[in-house]
Order: C-alpha cells, then structure tokens, then sequence
C-alpha cells in the first residue's frame, strides 16, 4: 500500500517570530542583526520565540538585501594532499571565529578546472576568493577582484598585481634543501616537480639551482629536472622515479615537491630494490604529520601550514571590510633533518 510523503513544513518567518514574541518585526531583524541595542528581557523573549517556531536565518535573502555574504571560496591545488587539508583547517578555525564558512574546491592542478570553480564562486557571491593558482598567469584572477570579489592568493607572490598573498620563502626552502645535500657530498640531485609550472615548484627549483651554483657545480649537470605530468597520480610519480633509475649516471638523492610524493618515491624505490638512504638520499617538502613516522623518517622542509590558511582570511576579511593596500606576508621555512637523507656511497 502506498504511503504518502509527508507535506513539507513551511519555513517559519520574522513575522511567526513577532507575533509569538509580542514584539515588531522591526524588533526581530535588530535582534538579528543589532542585539546590542535590544534590552535583555526583549532580546531572551524573541530568542525563545524563534525556537519555539524554528525560525532559520535566510541568509541568501539578506545577501538580496545587500548584506555581505558569510561564505568564502577556497580554491586550492589538491585538497586529498595533507598539506593542502591542513592549511584548510587553519582557514577553517579563523572563519570559523569570524562567523563564516568556506566552501572547499580543489583544481587538481588543472588550469581549466580552476577556472570552472572561480566562475561558479562568483555566479554565487562569496564574500571573496582564496586561491593557490595553478598558473603564472594571475590576470585572471586581477580582473575577478576589478569585478569586486576580493581575492587572496596562496603560496604564490603577487609578482607586481594588484592582489594581498601570503607565501612562503619557496626559493630558500628549495636552497636549503639542496644545501644539505651537497654539504653530504651528492653531487648529482634530482628535483622532482610538477610538469605544470606551479610558481611555489620553480621557485624552489630556482633556489636549487643557486644553491648548486653557490658550490661552484653546474646546475645543469647536478641537478637532473625531472617532471610529474600528473602530480596528484601515485602512478605518475612511480613512473618517473622508473625515469630517474634509468638515468645514467644515476642521481645519488632526490628533492621532491611535497611529501605525498616522496612516499611514492620512497616505494618505488624500495619496489625496485634501492635502499634509502644507503643507495639513495629523499627529501620531502611541507612536513606534514606522516613524515616523521615514516621509514625512514624523512628529511623535508617544513612550513607553516595552519598559520598560513589563517593569514590568507585575515588579508580577506580586512579587504572585504575595509579596504587596504594590498600586502603580502612572507614566512620562512625550515629543513628539518631526519633519517632519509646520508652521504652518498663511494663509487
């Protein structure tokens, strides 16, 4: 026998809430938007009013009224990577102090992906953008924020536009990485990096570089480049540590663009016989929670994720409040040296 649906409830409005509470409708929206200016007792009553009724704030509406949205959008290269996760907790906590929420897109580092994502964050009016672009190119992004959405960008520097940004010191992180490798006596490094042209990677490819030209070697030859066409694929990454296997002669450590890919690097390695770091040196990159319970612990460079997810809303929200100049915060990462890295064997 067929059951009918049961009729939906309809919402309960301003006007439910007065009329129980004995008050205006003047006097519900103040205590929604202005409870500072209702007396106590007033503001207790209307509160129980709009429980006893189950009166939910349309936000949409007051965004048609021209109140600023509470949501902001939040797109970032690959949001199944740790390091991505835990920089969105830390834009997460802040909003969450802020009264806000965000709604989370990841591009795969995938151009036209992004680009999907952006258009549909502003067809909903956020209240502004979090980005970690997959593109040099930032006009884009500089005609989004013309438009009137606020845009922050992550852990890619402003390069000249017109955009706040909160980045990290890639170049350096990529410099001491290489640094410790060569103080170990590694003459022939491989950089594993994302064939995409990531700022935050050839940054820190760049910084390899100097470090290698510091200690008087070519770039060119110690340090071997060595592309991922699908950075978020464990297959991809296995592939191209087959790639560096066959390179002859054979790079004695590897740097790699995070530390999800050096988990894969240090598998394929193992999977191909290679001992780390007897036969092969690894270091990672963003020190997330894994990389010290690893085996071997992995050497990486550290930096700081929740604190810059937090960063990025505060340039955000004081952009989207009050206007300002437009700035960017640099932080400065740091090797942490664990056990996947040693000297290499003698020949």
């Amino acid at each position: 026998m067929a059951v009918d649906a049961p009729r939906p409830i309809r919402r309960a409005g301003i006007r439910q809430v007065a009329d129980l509470a004995g008050v205006s409708e003047s006097t519900v929206s103040n205590v929604l938007n202005n409870p500072h200016i209702v007396a106590p007792a007033t503001r207790e009553r209307v509160e129980r009013a709009m429980n006893d009724v189950g009166f939910v704030r349309n936000r949409a509406a007051r965004q048609l009224r021209g109140a600023p949205s509470s949501v902001i959008g939040c797109v970032l290269l690959d949001t199944a990577n740790t390091f991505f996760a835990e920089v969105a907790r830390g834009i997460e906590d802040r909003l969450a102090e802020a009264d806000c929420m965000h709604l989370l897109c990841s591009s795969d580092v995938q151009p036209e992906r992004e680009r999907r994502y952006l258009h549909m964050l502003e067809e909903h009016g956020v209240r502004g953008i979090i980005v970690n672009p997959v593109r040099q190119d930032l006009t884009p992004l500089i005609e989004l924020s013309r438009r009137g959405v606020p845009v922050v960008l992550l852990d890619h520097p402003p390069d000249g536009a017109p955009l706040c940004a909160v980045t990290v010191d890639n170049a350096l992180g990529g410099q001491r990485a290489a640094e410790h490798l060569l103080a170990l006596g590694h003459t022939r490094i491989a950089f594993l990096r994302t064939a995409e042209a990531v700022n935050a990677t050839v940054q820190r490819q760049a910084g390899a570089r100097h470090a290698c030209l510091t200690a008087g070697l070519d770039p060119d030859g110690a340090l071997i480049d060595l592309p991922v066409s699908r950075p978020t694929s464990s297959g991809a990454t296995e592939a191209a540590v087959t790639q560096l296997l066959h390179q002859d002669p054979r790079p004695t450590a590897i740097i790699c663009f995070n530390d999800v890919a050096a988990v894969r690097v240090l598998r394929g390695l193992r999977r191909a016989g290679i001992r780390v770091p007897e036969d092969m040196s690894v270091v990672g990159y963003d020190d997330v929670d894994f990389a010290s319970e690893l085996s071997p612990a992995l050497t990486t460079v550290r930096q700081p994720r929740h604190e810059l997810g937090r960063a990025a809303v505060d340039l955000l929200l004081a952009e989207h409040d009050h206007g300002h100049t437009h700035r960017e915060l640099v932080f400065r990462p740091d090797l942490i040296l664990r056990q996947s890295t040693a000297p290499p064997r003698p020949a």
